[in-house]
């Protein structure tokens, strides 16, 4: 977002010095390289400043404003996730009344957390739970080598 708006003061400076919508969005590509908005958006703007548009932020949008993403609905869906990270997003969604797209939004972002076999899981490790698999893991591995006959059956 910072970014958008630093380009639209460039526009917006460069509609000032007089240059004209192919001249500015060629030395938008310059300064800016990949970061560059594209040149229709470049020519909006543009236009709307030579109009005589003097803000450069985003006017108000109607609509429903976006509310699923509260730190509210982070902390209740967390809560959720760590009485049992087995849950469908289906079911918490459900449970807090919230929509499926939400729940997953902040099961992945927020959260981040991400499913594995039917269990949500912490897509980083910290350093304590990577030395608790790998000391676990090698408590098997010692019980399998020392133990010949542990994966035979009993029956």
């Amino acid at each position: 977002m910072e970014r958008l708006l630093e380009q639209r003061y460039a526009i917006k400076f460069c509609v000032r010095l007089g240059k004209n919508a192919t001249e500015t969005f060629q030395m938008l590509q310059e300064a800016f390289k990949d970061d560059c908005i594209s040149r229709s958006q470049s020519g909006r703007w543009h236009k709307a400043f030579k109009e005589g548009r003097e803000e450069v932020a985003d006017e108000p949008r109607s609509g429903r404003p976006t509310t699923a993403r509260t730190d509210e609905n982070v902390n209740r869906v967390c809560e959720v996730l760590l009485s049992d990270r087995r849950l469908s997003i289906q079911y918490i969604a459900d449970t807090l009344n919230m929509s499926i797209f939400a729940v997953h939004g902040i099961e992945t972002e927020n959260v981040q957390m991400r499913k594995v076999c039917a269990k949500l899981v912490p897509k980083v490790l910290t350093e304590d739970q990577k030395e608790l698999r790998v000391s676990r893991y090698q408590e098997l591995l010692d019980l399998i080598q020392n133990e010949p006959n542990f994966f035979v059956s009993s029956y």
